[in-house]
């Protein structure tokens, strides 16, 4: 490589890559039309907005734009059982235009299709791509994501969406910087954040290696909203919040005893140890599995629920004691998942079990308003199942029953704190929301075009 290749590699660019767009749908709120005017003046940008801002109407969209703007065909890519929701809203906006792909075969201008079925597709054909939940990549495994972002970085408009973007720590954002075509992750790393692996000290955000330099904490945030807009609520981009209130949330914690008789070197203890390392929860979980889950059927019982379990053993123990509810494993057929999805959406099915890795992303819900949890390390997975209830369009309060034995309140207490964390990443991304959209462009990390407005 010469020496002015490598310094491209290392110029990282901020800079606008799109266009004046030439579609509003009528039926488009404020709010949602000044993230379609700046995401197409863009080109390239993620749209952090919460659950019920209207992701969908907005993706659809943008994809309008592109088409009108290069007469070529866009893809949008969705979690499993999402696209059907998203014909159903192209309808509603008068967009006919649109085609759910199982296969790879398409005629229409705007093409939807699974995270699991893109190796159907060239990238060839496509002059944008739609990603909805973006974050939903860090749940596939290596092969199928390095797929994904290797037909991402081949075409020149590219929207990412999603409610969670740095669902365990903020240094999850850099895979949304380099699938966007900005600032790759190692160099966000190096930029502005320090490797916390020897540190013993408690650190305000940290992951499991970094943590944010204090001193880089402004500069990060307005470096993230130059590529990305943050939205929870109207009000954050200076619009009326009146048709955006959510109901209660309740969230009860129900703590379930372990009475299996716990033996450490040789002595019998008389309370259950709090379970630290995963070796530990996962032996606590195997431990009290049908208690929880017959707690579980007893807070469900006769109700509209969700159970989201987390093993095979406790999905076969719920199916056993609730019949009336049905499975959703992932040794499934994709086609058998997304039948019992829309299913229990068209109020078929009362009840069903599933795991929030595969179902807790991009579904609508509003017809249900209670769910059972057995929680994990992930506040990803947590925060996103409980958003296919409590959402707008809501008419009831929602209750959430988290299930858990005595050993794993540690559980709890990290998504407590991941909890504050999202919340800590949220306003400051929300305080920075209306920050220019000029073009800038660093080279070695040194700031080599200032924005207009310096």
């Amino acid at each position: 490589m010469e020496y002015k290749e490598f310094l491209e590699t290392k110029r990282h660019s901020i800079g606008s890559f799109g266009f004046e767009p030439s579609y509003i749908p009528d039926m488009a709120f404020d709010f949602q039309i000044e993230i379609i005017k700046r995401a197409c003046l863009k080109g390239r940008m993620a749209v952090f907005a919460d659950t019920g801002l209207g992701k969908t109407l907005i993706q659809l969209s943008l994809a309008q734009n592109v088409v009108n703007y290069t007469g070529g065909k866009i893809l949008i890519l969705t979690p499993l059982a999402v696209a059907f929701q998203f014909i159903i809203e192209a309808e509603k906006m008068g967009i006919d235009d649109i085609e759910y792909s199982k296969d790879g075969t398409h005629s229409k201008s705007i093409v939807i299709c699974n995270y699991e079925r893109l190796h159907y597709f060239n990238s060839e054909d496509f002059k944008g791509v739609v990603l909805d939940e973006s974050s939903i990549l860090k749940n596939f495994d290596g092969k199928i994501k390095g797929q994904i972002t290797s037909f991402v970085k081949k075409l020149p408009y590219r929207f990412l969406s999603t409610a969670t973007p740095s669902p365990n720590d903020f240094i999850e954002l850099g895979t949304s910087s380099e699938a966007l075509g900005y600032m790759g992750y190692m160099d966000m790393l190096g930029k502005f954040f320090k490797n916390n692996q020897n540190d013993t000290g408690g650190r305000r955000n940290v992951g499991n290696k970094f943590y944010l330099k204090p001193h880089a904490e402004n500069s990060f945030f307005s470096w993230v909203n130059q590529w990305a807009i943050m939205v929870k609520m109207p009000s954050d981009l200076g619009f009326s919040d009146e048709k955006y209130i959510l109901p209660k949330l309740i969230t009860n914690t129900h703590i379930v005893k372990n009475q299996s008789l716990i033996n450490v070197d040789g002595q019998v203890l008389m309370f259950t140890p709090i379970a630290k390392t995963m070796t530990e929860v996962r032996h606590e979980q195997k431990q009290t599995e049908l208690l929880r889950c017959e707690k579980a059927v007893e807070l469900a019982k006769g109700k509209t629920s969700v159970y989201w379990c987390n093993t095979n053993n406790e999905s076969d123990i719920l199916k056993r004691l609730d019949t009336e509810a049905v499975e959703i494993i992932g040794s499934q057929s994709i086609e058998k998942k997304e039948q019992i999805l829309l299913d229990f959406a068209n109020g078929k099915i009362k009840r069903i079990i599933t795991k929030a890795k595969i179902t807790g992303m991009g579904l609508n819900w509003q017809h249900c308003n209670h769910s059972v949890f057995f929680p994990t390390w992930s506040y990803e997975q947590y925060y996103q199942a409980i958003r296919r209830f409590w959402r707008f369009g809501q008419k009831n309060d929602v209750t959430i029953d988290l299930v858990v034995s005595d050993g794993q309140t540690r559980v709890i207490e990290t998504l407590q704190r991941k909890t504050k964390n999202a919340q800590i990443l949220y306003k400051n991304l929300i305080d920075n929301v209306r920050g220019s959209f000029n073009e800038t462009k660093t080279e070695f990390n040194k700031e080599i075009i200032k924005p207009k407005f310096l």
